[in-house]
């Protein structure tokens, strides 16, 4: 049978003090992994850790890192390895999206602000990460994308573009490395979440997201935990530079 089993693994999750993020960790840890969670906010990550801690007791430390800059990049994986001496799983899922409007309109520090935290923060903790262990050692990582990343849509250019880098960042990141470390993708549709709440909370837009989704609802970040799991596990052993769309069957008419 397929082993989903994460035992005496340590995975890095950024982005995790809420939402997507949240959601694999604590799914990480019901698969017997220890988990470092990583944002910004010490504070909001502490909280999250000591929920986690409370279901399995020592299975998440917090360690705040801004996406965006490389050296708080550096020192989570420092400390990472100072803690636990490896690194087996990352999870890169941090991101942001300050500007909604026509593509041409964004100015430069909208689409510069975007592309460090969406796309050269994934580079730059892929670079350490595999540097510092996965190199030598093996391991996964599961890359969060967008559906917007392999079709444009409305509002969302620069956003959907850093994603659409996600997609081949991860499939070039898998040709290279797949020999020790796997690289995969999910590009999730639109979710019940705090960032994406500007979306599902505007009547219009969620009318014309569900219009075109057999399912009729959008998802909850649970249901992209799942998937992270999976595609970290040995269950998923060959299984490599693959975008996972989970989107309820939306994207399929589109």
């Amino acid at each position: 049978m397929p082993d989903f089993q994460l035992t005496q693994r340590v995975a890095i999750v950024t982005g995790a003090s809420r939402g997507i993020g949240t959601a694999i960790a604590r799914g990480l840890v019901e698969q017997g992994a220890q988990v470092v969670l990583s944002s910004r906010k010490q504070e909001d990550l502490e909280r999250e850790a000591a929920t986690l801690n409370a279901l399995r007791s020592d299975s998440a430390v917090a360690i705040a890192a801004h996406a965006g800059r490389p050296d708080e990049l550096e020192k989570l994986v420092e400390q990472t390895m100072e803690r636990f001496g490896r690194i087996d799983i990352l999870v890169n899922n941090a991101g942001t999206n300050p500007y909604f409007g026509p593509l041409l309109d964004a100015d430069l520090a909208v689409w510069d602000k975007t592309f460090e935290v969406n796309l050269r923060g994934y580079f730059v903790l892929t670079k350490l990460v595999v540097n510092a262990h996965m190199g030598h050692h093996g391991g996964a990582i599961v890359n969060i994308a967008s559906t917007g990343g392999l079709r444009p849509s409305i509002g969302l250019g620069v956003y959907d573009i850093t994603k659409a880098g996600v997609v081949m960042l991860t499939k070039q990141c898998a040709k290279e490395l797949g020999g020790k470390v796997r690289v995969n993708c999910i590009a999730p549709g639109l979710i019940k979440t705090r960032f994406a709440e500007a979306l599902w909370g505007n009547e219009e837009i969620l009318r014309r997201a569900l219009s075109g989704n057999p399912m009729g609802r959008i998802g909850s970040p649970d249901e992209i935990a799942g998937a992270a799991c999976f595609l970290v596990s040995d269950a998923s052993s060959y299984i490599n530079g693959q975008v996972l769309v989970i989107d309820g069957g939306g994207s399929e008419g589109a």
